[in-house]
């Protein structure tokens, strides 16, 4: 079987499907059978044979090549989108719902309008599914997404002034947790450690196995040591120069590097 990886969303997340005898190549739009029903995506991985047991179901077929209709339908469907994204968020307001409306999406056949949103809570939007297919004249899906999807939806610009992780390469959220930054002693201000979507950054994993292994060349912080200088008390580390600073029990502060100490 011939595998080709398409991107659907223009975020980054590359998905799968079955190419048959299609020639494909990077760059080229395609038409797919995606889970979410018939979309268009751009190919960013060339067919190529599968792995055995690479995959552990089967694939979805690429349907065809995009075609200039296909383009043309697919721009249709985004001016809607913003038709019915207004009212959707007038529903919600008249509803009184507690819940962010993040997106919506029609699938390029015409299927089916999918909505995403954000909430605390589950909701019961019977009523506001009822009241937007009387007005589409169509199937209504609506999907509760977490606030990284969201951020990953949306995208923007991250405080190191690059475009989100998340909206451009990361494929999956790996978990993140706030012992990554302390052992990369960064500062445990929430502000400075969040991203976007107020939860942790996502790169503080991306080094997180680097740290742990220069930390192990280093005594703990509070740890008494011998070095030829004397004994002193370890007062804090610099994991990436790799030194030491220390109060000498004959009194004074010295930083010293990890060679400089005694085996």
């Amino acid at each position: 079987m011939r595998a080709v990886g398409v991107e659907l969303d223009n975020n980054g997340r590359v998905q799968y499907f079955e190419a048959a005898d299609l020639n494909l190549e990077k760059g080229d739009l395609v038409v797919v059978d995606a889970e979410k029903g018939i979309t268009m995506g751009t190919v960013v991985i060339p067919p190529q044979e599968e792995k055995s047991g690479l995959f552990k179901r089967s694939l979805s077929k690429v349907i065809r090549k995009a075609t200039a209709k296909d383009v043309k339908e697919q721009e249709r469907w985004r001016k809607k989108e913003k038709e019915a994204f207004a009212l959707c968020v007038r529903l919600i307001g008249e509803l009184k719902l507690p819940m962010k409306l993040v997106q919506a999406e029609y699938l390029l056949d015409g299927s089916k309008a999918i909505f995403y949103f954000t909430a605390e809570h589950r909701i019961d939007f019977r009523q506001l599914v009822r009241r937007l297919a009387a007005q589409l004249k169509m199937r209504i899906e609506m999907r509760q997404i977490g606030v990284r999807d969201e951020a990953k939806m949306v995208k923007g610009i991250g405080c190191c002034g690059r475009e989100l992780c998340c909206a451009t390469f990361l494929q999956d959220f790996e978990l993140v947790s706030i012992k990554m930054a302390k052992e990369q002693q960064l500062p445990l201000n929430p502000a400075k450690i969040s991203g976007l979507c107020g939860r942790l950054m996502c790169c503080l994993s991306f080094e997180a196995d680097a740290y742990k292994e220069l930390k192990k060349n280093l005594p703990k912080v509070g740890k008494r040591i011998t070095t030829k200088y004397g004994e002193g008390k370890v007062l804090r580390q610099n994991l990436l120069l790799q030194t030491i600073t220390l109060e000498m029990a004959s009194g004074g502060v010295i930083t010293i590097k990890t060679e400089e100490l005694e085996k």
